[in-house]
C-alpha cells in the first residue's frame, strides 16, 4: 500500500509537470498569434501609406506635365493631400533645398540654419525606412524627391508587440509567484497538519506505555535480566516520545539555542551504533573532525535531520559492509557539515528530484525524509541542504550549511 501511495504521489507530480508544459505551449501560441496579427496589420498599413505617397508623387508629376489651365487639381489637393497623415518632406533634385513639408513638427522659434539641419536629419531617418520617390518631368528630368516616414499609428503598432510581451510577461510572473506561494502554503499546511496529528496520535499510547513500564518495573525488580530488558524498552519509549515532540514542533517557531554541532552529531552516531547490528549490516559511523564550533539551532530538529541523512545513507549501502562519515568544517561566517556514505550514489538525472516530496527510488517509503530534512534546515535554521557530490557506485555526500 505504501508503494502504491508513493507512486500515486509521483504520478500527481508528473501530471502537474505536464500541465505546466501544456500551459506554456498554449501561452506561446497565443503570443505568437498576437505578434503575427499585429505584424500583418502594420504591413498592410505600411503598404497603404506607400500607395498614398506614390499617389502624391504621381499627382505632382501630373501637375508638372499638364499644360497651363488644363485639368482639375481639386482632387489632388482635396483628396490625396488630405489623406496624408504621415510625415513627408519634398526636396529639390540635389536634396539640399527643402521645397515642401507636411506633418512635420517644427518649432517656430527655431533659427533657419537649425531648422534646415533638423529637417535633413529627419530626411536621413525617413530614407532608412522608405526609399524616396522621384518626381520627374516627362520621365527624363528629375523635379524633386519625396521623402516620407511612418504615421504615428504605425509607430504605435510597431511598439504594441513589445508592450503586449511586457504585459504578458508581468502577468505570467505574477501568476507564477502567486501559484508558487499558494502551492507552498498548501504543502506547508499539509506538513503541519500531518505532523501535529501524528504527535497527537502518538501522545496517548506513549503516556500509557510509560505508565505500564513503571508497573512492570515494580513487579520485576528482583529479576535482573527483566530489569535490563525493561530499561531498553523504556529507552525506545522515550525515543518515541522525542519523535512525537519533534512532530509537534513542526509549524511553530522553534526554540533555538547555541549548540555544539559535533556533540549533536556524536549523540546521533551513538544511537545508530547500538541499532545497526540488528539490521544485519556492518556499517561503521565515524566523526572525522575534532573541532567543536557552536551554532544556533533547535537540537531536537537538527538531530532529526542528521538521523534522516543517516537513514538515507544506510539504505543507499546495499552491500553488507560500508561506512558513513561525518565531517564538521568551521568557516569564517558559517559551518559546513558533510555526511558521506559509500552507497550506490545518485543517478545524475535524479539529483534535482531527491528533495522533492514523494520522490523515492526505494520500493517502500513515502519519499519524505530528505524533503523534511531540507525544510527543517532551510525554513527553521535559515541554512542550506544540498547534494555536494555523488557518483553512481561510489557514494554520496550531503552538505548542510549553517550560519554562525
Amino acid at each position: 500500500m505504501i508503494s502504491m501511495d508513493r507512486s500515486s504521489i509521483g504520478g500527481t507530480i508528473s501530471t502537474s509537470g505536464r500541465i505546466k508544459i501544456i500551459l506554456l505551449i498554449f501561452a506561446f501560441l497565443i503570443i505568437a498569434g498576437i505578434l503575427w496579427y499585429t505584424y500583418d496589420i502594420v504591413e498592410r498599413l505600411h503598404a497603404r501609406e506607400q500607395q498614398v505617397a506614390g499617389m502624391y508623387a504621381k499627382s505632382l508629376e501630373y501637375i508638372a506635365n499638364a499644360k497651363v489651365g488644363e485639368g482639375d487639381y481639386s482632387f489632388v489637393f482635396g483628396e490625396v493631400v488630405n489623406a496624408i497623415d504621415f510625415p513627408m518632406i519634398e526636396t529639390d533634385p540635389s536634396g539640399m533645398e527643402i521645397k515642401n513639408t507636411r506633418n512635420v513638427p517644427i518649432d517656430s522659434s527655431m533659427e533657419e540654419a537649425n531648422r534646415t539641419e533638423y529637417l535633413h536629419g529627419l530626411i536621413a531617418d525617413m530614407d532608412m525606412i522608405h526609399r524616396p520617390i522621384i518626381v520627374s518631368y516627362q520621365d527624363s528630368i528629375i523635379l524633386s524627391f519625396v521623402h516620407y516616414g511612418e504615421s504615428p499609428l504605425i509607430t504605435q503598432l510597431r511598439r504594441l508587440p513589445f508592450v503586449e510581451l511586457t504585459v504578458v510577461a508581468v502577468f505570467i510572473l505574477i501568476g507564477y509567484i502567486s501559484f508558487s506561494y499558494i502551492k507552498r502554503s498548501e504543502q506547508s499546511n499539509i506538513w503541519v497538519g500531518m505532523a501535529r496529528e501524528t504527535a497527537h496520535q502518538l501522545g496517548t499510547p506513549i503516556s500509557s506505555l510509560l505508565g505500564w513500564m513503571e508497573l512492570l518495573r515494580e513487579q520485576s525488580s528482583a529479576d535482573r535480566k527483566a530489569t535490563e530488558t525493561l530499561h531498553e524498552i523504556e529507552n525506545d519509549l522515550l525515543r518515541l516520545q522525542k519523535i512525537a515532540e519533534r512532530f509537534s514542533k513542526i509549524g511553530s517557531k522553534p526554540d533555538v539555542r547555541n549548540e555544539d554541532v559535533a556533540d549533536v552529531i556524536f549523540h546521533v552516531i551513538q544511537y545508530f551504533q547500538r541499532r545497526i547490528p540488528h539490521t544485519g549490516k556492518k556499517v561503521s559511523l565515524s566523526l572525522t573532525s575534532d573541532i567543536h564550533p557552536t551554532v544556533r539551532m533547535n537540537r531536537e530538529l537538527f538531530e532529526w535531520v542528521i538521523e534522516n541523512l543517516t537513514k538515507n545513507a544506510l539504505d543507499a549501502i546495499e552491500t553488507e559492509a560500508g561506512s558513513i562519515t561525518y565531517a564538521v568544517i568551521d568557516r569564517d561566517s558559517h559551518v559546513d557539515i558533510d555526511v558521506t556514505d559509500t552507497g550506490k550514489g545518485i543517478d545524475p538525472k535524479h539529483r534535482k528530484d531527491v528533495f522533492r516530496p514523494g520522490f523515492s527510488t526505494k520500493k517502500r517509503g513515502w519519499g519524505l525524509g530528505l524533503s523534511l530534512a531540507k525544510r527543517i534546515i532551510e525554513s527553521y535554521h535559515r541554512g542550506r541542504l544540498y547534494v555536494k557530490e555523488s557518483r553512481p557506485g561510489m557514494g554520496t555526500t550531503f552538505r548542510i550549511r549553517l550560519r554562525k
